[in-house]
């Protein structure tokens, strides 16, 4: 899916789940856009003294780990490796050979796995997952995982201001 085809959620949603996941999906898309068009210099620039490892890269990075986390693995108790590292700054940081358009196709797929792990779940299940017993529902992890994704597409516009000046919508 193309940045391109990003639009709002539709207004009359009778679907919680899905007026979730469409606003998630809206987010996603908005992410990736603010990361479109950068120079690898551009997209791994930290320009906040006080967060170094904050960059346009590294937020679409953490997003990913976010995704990977909260939906599949939690939500879907699908095995797979977390991408959180040994420290609370790995899952900012680039990896040998990444490019700009590696870590934003590593985002999408992500994408695909979230949605395979809420495929057929309703927003009061509880996820598959329940790492630390708290049993929360789905509605409660998908509306975290908005929050968090909206949080850092603020992120995202400041960065790419600072980056070449271009404002977002």
């Amino acid at each position: 899916m193309s940045s391109n085809e990003r639009a709002w959620p539709a207004p009359h949603a009778q679907d919680e789940l899905r007026l979730m996941t469409g606003f998630l999906t809206f987010l996603r898309l908005t992410a990736v856009s603010k990361v479109e068009g950068l120079s690898w210099a551009d997209a791994t620039a930290t320009p906040i003294s006080t967060s170094p490892v904050v960059s346009a890269l590294g937020v679409l990075r953490h997003l990913t780990a976010v995704e990977r986390w909260w939906l599949s693995i939690e939500v879907g108790g699908v095995e797979l490796p977390s991408l959180w590292g040994a420290d609370a700054d790995a899952s900012w940081r680039m990896h040998e050979g990444d490019t700009v358009e590696s870590v934003m196709d590593e985002y999408r797929a992500e994408w695909a796995r979230s949605e395979r792990a809420l495929d057929g779940l309703g927003a009061d299940d509880r996820t598959r997952g329940d790492h630390d017993g708290k049993g929360r529902t789905v509605r409660w992890v998908l509306a975290h995982v908005v929050q968090e994704t909206a949080r850092h597409v603020g992120h995202l516009d400041f960065l790419r201001e600072l980056a070449d000046g271009e404002k977002g919508e």
